[in-house]
């Protein structure tokens, strides 16, 4: 049994002892707060309290290596680097879910998170949490960064075809809609109950931090550098990101290649559903799930390609692969506690 610890006790946090919960391999021992120090974590979340009794701690990051085989750290981007340089030094395997070692570029870091990386040296030590993309990497790795959640439902669709040559790397444009919970547990007020409900709106639009995330990524598929563009929309539901992605037919590819490319990619892959011809994803067939469902359309005679994803932001993109990727680092069965289906209606 390995002993984990959760810093933060954010939506994240929840998510992860729900799912931790229901593993046979790993116990949750710690989870770490500023806000609600000596409180009791159900006192926090009621849901959980059937499943646990710890009180939410002060991080100690001592305390944490002596107790702890492995940790998440669900805390906002810039502060998880000192900790993990901690933890990971003293053999604690260590999953970020937060944004500090996702980009391999710390100028870009600093561009679009205003901090100056505090340890740059470690990005390259750090494996970028997709399963489905770089398994082996994260098996021998001590530092996960976990992706981003829209960066997640645009990758997993985007990179076999660009890896395969049959899309243009230019003209890519990633259109997404995620539910308000992807703003985080902390009150902000265009989150806000009357800011959100009967509304729709796009934010971040030229500026977004996860943009940098899926053009490096598409760039590593591609072999060059990408154009793209990333407008993320928040939508007035709980949970859920729906991504649809449009790009450009390479001359010569075919339609029947798009699709045995992504079938090819995700045929072995439990938590990758490629769909059937003209079935597209709705964020309630994944909503509580691990699972990123893609559906593909192709209209050859002007080389469109759009693919749409469905996700759920808390889990696949975000607790849930935390989890998956935990189960690689430490040699487990990489879909323990994972294989649920999503909760519909």
């Amino acid at each position: 049994m390995y002993k984990i610890g959760i810093i933060g006790d954010g939506y994240t946090a929840a998510e992860l002892v729900r799912i931790i919960a229901g593993h046979e391999d790993l116990q949750t021992v710690a989870v770490t707060s500023t806000d609600n120090i000596g409180k009791g974590l159900a006192e926090v979340y009621p849901h959980l309290r059937a499943f646990t009794d710890l009180k939410c701690e002060a991080t100690d990051v001592e305390v944490l290596k002596r107790r702890c085989d492995a940790v998440f750290l669900a805390l906002p981007h810039g502060l998880s680097v000192p900790l993990v340089k901690e933890l990971a030094g003293a053999g604690v395997r260590c999953v970020d879910l937060g944004a500090d070692f996702r980009l391999k570029d710390s100028r870009i870091y600093e561009e679009y998170y205003e901090l100056v990386h505090p340890a740059p040296e470690m990005l390259d030590q750090a494996v970028y949490g997709l399963p489905e993309i770089y398994r082996e990497q994260i098996k021998n790795t001590q530092v996960v960064a976990n992706p981003g959640c829209y960066p997640t439902s645009a990758i997993l669709p985007l990179v076999p075809l660009l890896a395969a040559g049959l899309i243009e790397p230019r003209g890519i444009i990633v259109d997404s809609k995620s539910g308000v919970s992807g703003a985080g547990k902390a009150l902000k007020a265009g989150s806000h109950f009357c800011e959100v409900n009967e509304g729709f709106r796009a934010y971040g639009i030229g500026n977004h931090r996860h943009g940098p995330e899926i053009a490096q990524e598409l760039g590593f598929a591609a072999g060059v550098p990408v154009d793209m563009v990333f407008t993320p929309h928040l939508v007035p539901m709980n949970r859920g990101i729906l991504s649809t992605c449009y790009c450009q037919l390479r001359d010569g590819a075919t339609p029947g290649q798009v699709r045995e490319a992504l079938e090819a990619k995700y045929a072995g892959e439990f938590f990758v559903d490629v769909l059937p011809e003209n079935i597209f994803p709705h964020t309630k067939w994944v909503y509580g799930s691990n699972l990123v469902q893609i559906g593909i359309h192709v209209d050859q005679a002007c080389g469109r390609v759009i693919l749409v994803s469905a996700l759920d932001n808390l889990c696949k993109g975000a607790s849930g692969q935390a989890v998956q990727n935990l189960n690689l680092m430490l040699g487990i069965e990489e879909s323990k506690a994972l294989r649920f289906a999503g909760i519909h209606p």
